[in-house]
């Protein structure tokens, strides 16, 4: 599948998985519309480094829980662009604690983030996604792992799959594939904020692989997905080196 002419928005993406799948689709061909939502440094050194790497990007500030925000980022990037073809959405927060002991505004955070960011990101994505297109949203592997403090997370993830296998069905007609990607334990700031070394070793043994998933096997399963995929559609697909 050509990508010419293809432009794909990446939420989140001045830093981590997001940052990665930022590059790798403006490697494979996409302009890329690199989306933060406070650190406009590390997203402009994003930006810089796709054109230093010989491909087209813009940056643009939006709170992905901001209907309007998100909307004028989907403006500019028609206006920059031509058009929208791929939209990953990575952007995201993770508050870990035990269920007794979690702040209720911590877990309303990340439903604001998590959910209702998603929500409106896949809002816009299902009206502008040129035919043929691909959405990716992020979810996480923690859900089947059942791992104490994870709860809140996990819940809202959750809600990210349903929202991902819903819409694809309601794109009946229109070529786009929706699908979600759950990371397992990924060496990302996001994840290792936090944990010690002895907690960080062993959750890279909780997989066959006996390591920490990397930012740009994420990247790798993305760009399938955005690229190359016609036929996995309203999948969740778990990448994590076979932890489940």
């Amino acid at each position: 599948m050509s990508t010419a002419g293809k432009t794909a928005i990446v939420t989140g993406s001045s830093r981590g998985i997001g940052k990665a799948v930022a590059e790798r689709l403006a490697k494979d061909g996409f302009s890329v519309v690199v989306n933060y939502s406070g650190d406009a440094a590390a997203a402009e050194e994003t930006v810089t480094a796709i054109k230093w790497a010989g491909g087209k990007a813009i940056a643009f500030k939006a709170d992905v829980a901001d209907e309007v925000a998100v909307a004028a980022m989907f403006d500019a990037a028609e206006a920059e662009f031509g058009g929208i073809d791929v939209v990953v959405n990575s952007a995201g927060i993770m508050v870990l604690s035990p269920i007794a002991e979690l702040k209720l505004e911590d877990l309303d955070r990340m439903h604001r983030i998590n959910i209702r960011g998603t929500f409106v990101v896949n809002q816009q994505a299902a009206r502008r996604v040129r035919h043929g297109g691909a959405i990716v949203n992020l979810s996480t592997s923690v859900e089947k792992q059942a791992i104490p403090g994870y709860a809140a997370y996990a819940a809202s993830k959750g809600a990210v799959e349903a929202i991902g296998m819903i819409l694809a069905r309601e794109l009946r007609g229109r070529r786009i594939t929706v699908n979600t990607v759950a990371p397992g334990p990924t060496a990302t700031d996001l994840f290792l904020k936090g944990k010690d070394d002895a907690l960080i070793a062993q959750m890279a043994k909780l997989n066959p692989m006996e390591r920490l998933g990397t930012p740009e096997d994420i990247a790798e399963v993305i760009s399938f997905l955005a690229g190359r995929n016609t036929w996995i559609n309203g999948q969740v697909l778990y990448a994590n080196g076979g932890m489940n």
